[in-house]
């Protein structure tokens, strides 16, 4: 018969039959493994890193709208396509109106002729610098992309006035800004008489700008010369209509 002794250290003896302690049996050692480390938070982006990540969703909700317009595109769907929650989207928009007048103004303001652009359409002549800048004009509002935003502003105006407004400003005004200082150095050096230079500009545009770029949003061609023969023809007309009397 064999007896097994336990000492209150856990150890444990055993007595044989013949009275002899035989060696002390040691409880085994069961291996202490090192615990999972714990996840490694992510770190408040940096400034540059949010400021990224906003970009990209703007930048997307301005696709987005074009493609689809204001009502089928979703907040789900745009946090979804980014990788952000609504959530995170919502702290920044509080509803998808203000997140689409943003997207309009970013992506207008990405597509606009830049200064430097707009200032190198000053040719040798008036007459041929006035034909730059209407054809630069067109060739902006009248490309594949230019014709998507148009048609997407003159559906949700009703809706968004003040996205009308907000286009001008950031793609056309500063051309209408650029032409009224030209036309005010003319009028100064006694080549034309205009009386009011802004307004004057304005006037141009809308005459040799727009009726090319609604033929083109109405989803009819434009062949490239008869758009250069449509601002020719404007461009003299209005010139003759500012000579000195």
């Amino acid at each position: 018969m064999r007896i097994i002794i336990h000492d209150p250290l856990g150890s444990a003896s055993a007595i044989g039959s013949n009275g002899q302690m035989p060696e002390t049996i040691q409880p085994k050692r069961i291996a202490v493994t090192d615990a999972p480390p714990s996840p490694v938070r992510a770190g408040r982006p940096t400034r540059e890193q949010a400021q990224a990540r906003h970009a990209q969703l703007l930048d997307c909700a301005f696709d987005r709208f074009l493609d689809k317009g204001f009502e089928p595109t979703t907040i789900e769907a745009l946090a979804a396509e980014v990788s952000m929650t609504k959530r995170t989207v919502y702290a920044r928009y509080p509803d998808k109106a203000s997140l689409f007048r943003a997207a309009i103004q970013r992506g207008t303001e990405r597509r606009a002729a830049s200064a430097e652009t707009i200032a190198a359409t000053r040719a040798d002549t008036l007459e041929e610098t006035l034909v730059g800048i209407a054809m630069l004009r067109i060739q902006l509002a009248g490309s594949p992309e230019g014709v998507k935003l148009q048609r997407l502003i003159n559906t949700e105006a009703y809706r968004f006035p003040d996205i009308f407004q907000t286009y001008y400003e950031i793609a056309a005004l500063p051309t209408v800004r650029f032409l009224a200082d030209i036309l005010d150095e003319e009028t100064r050096a006694g080549r034309l008489a205009i009386e009011d230079a802004m307004l004057s500009s304005t006037v141009f545009m809308s005459m040799v700008v727009s009726a090319p770029v609604r033929f083109l949003i109405s989803g009819n061609e434009l062949p490239a010369q008869d758009v250069d023969r449509r601002v020719r023809f404007a461009v003299r007309l209005f010139l003759k209509g500012a000579l000195p009397r």
